[in-house]
């Protein structure tokens, strides 16, 4: 499947190589009303790039046994993350590079003032497959939690509940996030500060029934350029006045942590993010995780970097 994941950015490239944003051709419909400029074009081909290549590094489409396409529920909020997320999967699909089918899928946890009629009408503009699922979860997270703590664990527990059961009813294998690279390196820093145990936002599990993939490919992408994608696409954004209304969450604190790194040294997102990726075992102090005890003289070593 791996080899089926090539993509055509001729356009892009030569856009790069100096032609006029005029010549700019958009491969999804859902781009017709996009910018025509090149840097929105090397925005676009970035997130798609990105993507793509965090589809192909973790494997995110596998050959079915019965020899069927896959078939993949795309989770809209209707927030940035998620319309950027269906978009490039749209754009990926479109030039025959996503071997996929797309199902996009919009939860109604009855958050008031939610406007249950903005998704119905995008998904109807761009012509994707969908379902919208309504089920009251806010009242339940909002009766079982106080006001002073945390929403995200109960409501993200019942909305994942339910999106499995969506998923296995529509025959999908996998159930797709927005998640990005940001979103990986706070829970990362949220877990090392305050959970004790180094792990991040995986850009591929199985669920605990094992009978579903959670896929997030745009891990690799930055939540900055998702804004700014966003922005210039003009997507429809629903506001979440649920958890956003909480202050003093310490995501917020994390997130405010990394914003001040980052204004002091621009790039120390992009370098913490990567450290995720390339992780050496026995340079660590996990006993699980690495046989120090099986360890023996008589055979080459590894350098020890803090000597």
């Amino acid at each position: 499947m791996a080899d089926d994941l090539s993509i055509d950015t001729g356009d892009a490239e030569t856009a790069e190589a100096g032609d006029s944003a005029d010549a700019f051709s958009p491969m999804h419909p859902l781009f017709a009303e996009a910018p025509k400029s090149v840097a929105f074009r090397k925005l676009r081909k970035r997130l798609v790039r990105q993507t793509q290549e965090a589809i192909r590094a973790y494997g995110m489409v596998s050959a079915r046994e019965d020899g069927k396409r896959p078939r993949w529920l795309v989770c809209l909020s209707g927030g940035k993350d998620s319309y950027t997320l269906l978009s490039v999967l749209l754009d990926l699909q479109w030039q025959g590079a996503l071997p996929v089918d797309l199902l996009a899928c919009n939860l109604d946890q009855g958050q008031p003032g939610f406007d249950k009629s903005i998704l119905p009408t995008y998904f109807a503009k761009i012509g994707v497959e969908h379902r919208i699922i309504t089920q009251d979860t806010y009242s339940v997270v909002t009766e079982k939690i106080p006001s002073t703590n945390t929403y995200c664990s109960l409501c993200s527990r019942l909305r994942r509940g339910i999106l499995y059961r969506v998923a296995r009813e529509e025959g999908c294998e996998a159930v797709v996030l927005g998640h990005h690279r940001d979103d990986s390196l706070e829970t990362f820093m949220l877990n090392f500060l305050h959970g004790g145990r180094m792990s991040a936002m995986p850009p591929k599990l199985v669920n605990d029934a094992g009978d579903l993939f959670v896929l997030r490919p745009l891990i690799g992408c930055a939540e900055e350029d998702i804004r700014k994608f966003a922005g210039l696409m003009q997507f429809p954004i629903i506001p979440c006045n649920l958890c956003g209304s909480q202050d003093g969450l310490q995501r917020m604190q994390i997130k405010s942590l990394l914003d001040e790194w980052e204004k002091r040294s621009p790039g120390k997102r992009q370098t913490m993010a990567r450290a995720l990726s390339h992780v050496r075992p026995s340079h660590m102090i996990d006993a699980e995780l690495f046989d120090f005890a099986g360890l023996a003289l008589g055979e080459p070593g590894t350098k020890d970097d803090g000597v």
